[in-house]
């Protein structure tokens, strides 16, 4: 069994390294010269973290992440916390395993270096991927340079804008949600215990946690007339950012003031495929069902998709069969999960009075049902494969 990866993120690292654990090598195809810095922080549940754990990165990855103690929703304007979920110790006992927070690149390095360290992956940095095709017994990737590469099997890990999913499908055009977020970086001391702390307001909200090393992630989210690029690589106006939250609480503004270059982007929402996989040819990742970021599960749903994927491939078998099993398996799962990101995003910019009523009301519930605000998202970290 041999496997095409296009696409050297964490998805298709998560694949190369999950496929080696199991014997199964894989050539990896990146557009890119080099695996860069790229993005911020984000957050990994204890289902992501579970898979993690079992490839052996345990260890690597407790050392490269911070594992705060609560996620808190908070209104901007009056301070009052809407809503508290338990994590640290009581992530870990409730879904067995813990709730994570780093950067990006932390999380793509580690993987980089097991999936070097494994033997079992050509890596070929670029390449960039012009189109793909599938042969009566091979699945085929055209590079840039005219040079094709052939494989059992080949995954579209391209992410938001994949050349693969547009050979083998005919996604909708992506929705502008009227919406357009910052990302950044800020190097200060958060103060006190490591939380992930939310502040919603009408039309807006803002995410903050530590990364380590002295780093906050910050994730600011403000409604929009014009959408601007898709693209996290575009530099933001910290002005701008700063005008947008000027009156909200103090550490809200003090982390947009020591976040040096934010990155700006439009936010689009997509609606989920009807069918991501044509022979031997399927995809993984944002690639596959790309969702917005207001449930911090993309990278989580990746790795899921690469645990999945190589279980299945691992068994032998047909591989246009396998995949179309893959897919039958991953494809109900991810789209609640974009569903839910969706309902977010809605969420977080009520007005200040009906977001009390609503978080109000949800903890009215929880107690009349003898349950721990936790328990809504045991269908989510409490997954396993």
């Amino acid at each position: 069994m041999s496997v095409i990866i296009a696409g050297g993120g964490i998805g298709g690292l998560s694949l190369a390294l999950a496929l080696a654990r199991r014997g199964i090598e894989s050539t990896m195809l990146e557009q890119a010269p080099a695996l860069g810095e790229l993005g911020a922080g984000l957050q990994l549940g204890p289902n992501a973290v579970r898979l993690v754990r079992a490839w052996g990165l345990d260890k690597v990855l407790r050392e490269q992440s911070v594992a705060p103690l609560r996620a808190e929703v908070r209104d901007a304007a009056t301070g009052r916390a809407l809503i508290v979920n338990r994590l640290g110790p009581d992530a870990e006992a409730r879904w067995g395993a813990p709730y994570l927070v780093l950067s990006r690149s932390a999380l793509q390095a580690l993987l980089l270096t097991a999936v070097r360290a494994s033997g079992a992956v050509d890596l070929q940095f670029g390449q960039p991927l012009i189109s793909v095709r599938n042969e009566s017994d091979r699945a085929v990737a055209v590079l840039g340079n005219g040079s094709e590469v052939r494989g059992d099997a080949l995954f579209g890990c391209d992410g938001l804008h994949s050349v693969v999913r547009t050979g083998i499908c005919r996604p909708a055009p992506p929705r502008f949600t009227g919406q357009t977020a910052w990302r950044g970086l800020a190097r200060m001391d958060p103060g006190g215990e490591p939380l992930v702390q939310v502040w919603t307001g009408p039309n807006r909200h803002f995410v903050r946690y530590p990364v380590g090393e002295g780093l906050v992630n910050m994730v600011a989210v403000v409604e929009a007339k014009h959408a601007d690029a898709e693209s996290w690589t575009a530099e933001g106006q910290g002005a701008e950012l700063a005008a947008a939250f000027a009156d909200w609480p103090e550490p809200v503004r003090a982390t947009i003031a020591a976040t040096a270059n934010p990155w700006r982007s439009a936010l689009y929402d997509r609606a989920p495929l009807a069918r991501w996989t044509q022979g031997r040819i399927s995809l993984l990742g944002d690639a596959a069902h790309p969702m917005l970021p207001f449930l911090a599960q993309g990278a989580a749903m990746a790795i899921e998709d690469a645990e999945i994927a190589a279980r299945l491939l691992s068994g032998g078998g047909d591989p246009a069969a396998t995949l179309g099993a893959y897919e039958a398996a991953r494809r109900p799962r991810t789209a609640k999960v974009q569903a839910w990101s969706t309902r977010n995003a809605r969420l977080f910019h009520l007005p200040s009075p009906v977001a009390a009523g609503v978080f109000g009301a949800a903890s009215t519930l929880d107690r009349l049902l003898g349950a721990a605000p936790e328990a809504r998202f045991d269908w989510l970290y409490g997954w396993t494969p």
